[in-house]
């Protein structure tokens, strides 16, 4: 089934996930999967190393897992780090498994692999994306603007292009002040993009996981939010419900405000994924 067509019918609600690490079984992730299927999500996204690195060759392995287990699978693509040969052979591969769904990236910038270009921006890759089937094509989008763009307004004129080249719906990164989902939402309508958004929002259970996030992608803190992983990051079980709590916050107001549709990024946490999903069913929906 194409997510494109969830978005008419309710408030999609889905979540993310990745591969283990090269020193773990692929059976942990699995395990984590059926504990997820469980709480009837839309879909469940799985990333894709972007090439050289990681452990991204099992994503599609974990992608049909998730198609087994009745839950309908998004496979990330990103376009940095491969061939045009390469990406064909992932999209025969996709194919081959029934993947209709792909979210078309074009990928962290590692410093230690001279990227390919060959597919230089997610645009490329999803204008290519069509000629190649009947995908349903979701990109990434970013409430404060992507890190490497020169203000917020540029960063949105390059979604529509992504949006033009041919994507049917979109995931925002994550973001911990709803008001910059908002404002990005209502830029997005001046430009004229009107294709469904999903809120990206990261439940934080721990303090390096927040460092990390914060070095990666820039996403702001609000002064309450600080405030929280400041009263707890000595006091791991009580950080977690209180980041649990943070994000159910978040989801309620979202919902209330109209929005498309929740991504949640689980960390392949399925404890954090069940709380989450319990307290939210009611106004989702689930």
């Amino acid at each position: 089934m194409k997510i494109r067509e969830l978005f008419d019918k309710k408030t999609v609600f889905s979540f993310e996930v990745f591969p283990p690490k090269n020193t773990s079984s692929i059976d942990v992730i699995y395990r984590t999967l059926d504990d997820m299927s469980g709480l009837n999500p839309d879909f469940i996204s799985v990333t894709y190393s972007a090439g050289g690195s990681g452990n991204g060759g099992l994503a599609l392995d974990i992608t049909s897992k998730v198609d087994s287990l009745g839950v309908i699978p998004m496979l990330h693509l990103p376009c940095i780090n491969y061939t045009k040969s390469q990406i064909d052979d992932i999209i025969c591969k996709a194919k081959e498994q029934g993947i209709e769904n792909i979210l078309a990236l074009r990928g962290d910038i590692n410093p230690n692999i001279p990227p390919v270009k060959e597919f230089a921006h997610a645009s490329t890759l999803i204008e290519y994306l069509k000629t190649k089937g009947d995908f349903d094509i979701a990109a990434a989008c970013y409430p404060e603007g992507h890190p490497d763009s020169d203000s917020l307004e540029d960063d949105v004129d390059n979604l529509k292009i992504k949006v033009d080249s041919g994507a049917d719906h979109l995931i925002s990164q994550l973001f911990f002040d709803n008001a910059y989902f908002y404002n990005f939402r209502e830029l997005m309508a001046k430009k004229g993009i009107n294709v469904p958004v999903e809120a990206g929002i990261m439940p934080v259970v721990n303090k390096k996981q927040i460092e990390r996030m914060v070095t990666t992608c820039g996403a702001s803190l609000p002064h309450k939010f600080v405030k929280i992983m400041q009263k707890y990051e000595n006091n791991p079980e009580a950080l977690r419900d209180a980041g649990i709590a943070y994000a159910i916050n978040q989801i309620v107001d979202l919902v209330a405000g109209d929005v498309d549709g929740i991504h949640l990024y689980t960390m392949n946490n399925a404890y954090v994924a069940r709380k989450i999903s319990e307290a939210v069913s009611g106004i989702i929906g689930i």
